[in-house]
C-alpha cells in the first residue's frame, strides 16, 4: 500500500530512535500481572487506565499492551477476573493520548475477520496510526467454552490464525469486492471502507513460541513475542529469531515481558516481593496459570520450570523479574537491550501508585545509558 509520509512517519512511531521501547503491560486486568492479595494491587477502572495511558504518554513511554482475558482465574482474588474488552480499552485510551501506540489483543477464532478489520481501522483513526494488532491463535479453553467454540489442534490453529490474517489483510487493501473460499471462512463479496489511517497498516504483534507459531510469526507480524528466562537465554532465542528472519528475507522485531519492583534500596524491593509474591501470592491462581503453561506453551517453558517459577507466576505471571533500586532496574533494561530485545512490556503491582517513580529515576538513566532518547518537547 502507498502511504503519504505523515502517516507513514505517524505509523512508524514505534519504530523511533530509542533503542529500547517501553510499554506497560496488562493495566486493562484486574491486578494486571501481579497474582497478589495485597489490597494496593492494581484497580483496573476505566478512571485509573485512562490516568495512566495519559501520564504515560507525557512520560514518553512507547507503548501500552492489554491481555485478552474473558474470565478470572480461580483463587481467591479473581485474579485478571475484571477486564475491559481491548478494542474497545484501545480506542479509549487513543482517544486520550497524543503520541502512545495502543495494541488490541484479539483471539481470532473468536472473532470474524470482517467484524475485526472494521473494528481495528476504526481504532486506527481514532489514533491516527497509533494502533496495533496482538493476535492470539488459541490458549484459554474454559474461555472458548463460554463462547461455545472448540480449540483446534494446536497447530491448526495457526492455519486459521493465517487465514483469518489474510482475510483482513485483504479488507484493508483491496478497493474491489472479494471472495474467500479457504479452510475456515467462505466469504462473498467483501470489502469495506475506510481503510486504515494513511494507507499504512497497524503494526502486528504475536507471542506464538511453538515452531508452527514462530513460523507464523514470521510470516505474518511485525514483532514477535518471545519470553526472557535470562539474559543469556534470551540473547540466543534473538540471534534464532533473527537468523530466520534473514532467511525469510524479513526485518522483525523482538519483544518480551517483565515486571517492575523499584524502590530506593535493593532490600525495599526484595522485601516487598517477598511480601506480596510470597507470602501473599494467590496461589489458587498461581497454580492454574502453571496448570495452564504447561499444556500450552509448547516448547515455551517445561513443566517443571514452571512448577519452580512459582513465586515469579505471582510477581508477575512469570515474566522477566527487575526488582531493585533505580541503577539497577536501568542496567537490567540495558541487558534486555544488548540481548537483542527491540521492547519490553512490563507491569507493576499498582501502575499509577509505582511508575512516576521509574518515571522519574529510571527513564533518564535510560537516556544516560544510551537506550533511550530524551524526550522531545
Amino acid at each position: 500500500m502507498l502511504a503519504d509520509a505523515t502517516a507513514q512517519q505517524t505509523r512508524n512511531a514505534m519504530y523511533n530512535r530509542n533503542a529500547l521501547k517501553l510499554g506497560l503491560f496488562a493495566s486493562n486486568c484486574s491486578s494486571g500481572r501481579a497474582a497478589t492479595k495485597v489490597p494496593e494491587r492494581w484497580d483496573a477502572s476505566w478512571k485509573n487506565n485512562r490516568e495512566l495511558a495519559r501520564v504515560a504518554d507525557a512520560a514518553g513511554i512507547d507503548f501500552f499492551l492489554p491481555i485478552g482475558r474473558w474470565k478470572g482465574y480461580p483463587g481467591e482474588t479473581n485474579f485478571e477476573g475484571s477486564t475491559f474488552e481491548t478494542i474497545a480499552w484501545a480506542c479509549g485510551l487513543l482517544g486520550a493520548t497524543e503520541r502512545l501506540t495502543v495494541f488490541g489483543t484479539v483471539h481470532a477464532p473468536l472473532v470474524h475477520p470482517v467484524y475485526a478489520a472494521k473494528q481495528m481501522v476504526t481504532a486506527d483513526h481514532i489514533g491516527e496510526g497509533r494502533f496495533g494488532l496482538n493476535i492470539v491463535c488459541g490458549w484459554n479453553e474454559d474461555e472458548f467454552a463460554m463462547f461455545g467454540v472448540d480449540q483446534l489442534e494446536h497447530d491448526a490453529r495457526y492455519d486459521q490464525g493465517d487465514e483469518w490474517i489474510s482475510t483482513i489483510t485483504k479488507i484493508w487493501e483491496r478497493d474491489a469486492q472479494f471472495d474467500v473460499d479457504g479452510t475456515y471462512f467462505h466469504l462473498k463479496g467483501v470489502r469495506a471502507d475506510p481503510k486504515p489511517y494513511g494507507g499504512t497498516r497497524p503494526l502486528i504483534m504475536n507471542a506464538g513460541s511453538s515452531a508452527v507459531g514462530r513460523a507464523f510469526g514470521l510470516r505474518r507480524c511485525d514483532f514477535l513475542f518471545r519470553p526472557l528466562r535470562s539474559i543469556e537465554q534470551g540473547t540466543q532465542d534473538i540471534a534464532d529469531a533473527n537468523a530466520a528472519a534473514q532467511a525469510a528475507g524479513r526485518d522483525i522485531g523482538c519483544f518480551t515481558a517483565g515486571y517492575v519492583v523499584c524502590r530506593p534500596t535493593m532490600r525495599e524491593a526484595e522485601d516487598y516481593v517477598r511480601y506480596y509474591a510470597d507470602e501473599q501470592g494467590d496461589w489458587e491462581a498461581v497454580d492454574h496459570l502453571v496448570t495452564m503453561g504447561s499444556r500450552h506453551t509448547h516448547g515455551m517453558m517445561d513443566p517443571e520450570l514452571l512448577r519452580n517459577l512459582r513465586i515469579r507466576y505471582a510477581a508477575g505471571h512469570g515474566g522477566f523479574p527487575m526488582v531493585g533500586t533505580p541503577d539497577h532496574i536501568a542496567a537490567e533494561l540495558a541487558k534486555v537491550s544488548a540481548a537483542g530485545f527491540t521492547g519490553i512490556a512490563f507491569s507493576f503491582v499498582n501502575y499509577l501508585a509505582e511508575f512516576p517513580y521509574f518515571r522519574d529515576e529510571v527513564l533518564p538513566r535510560l537516556v544516560r545509558l544510551g537506550i533511550r532518547e530524551p524526550l522531545a518537547s
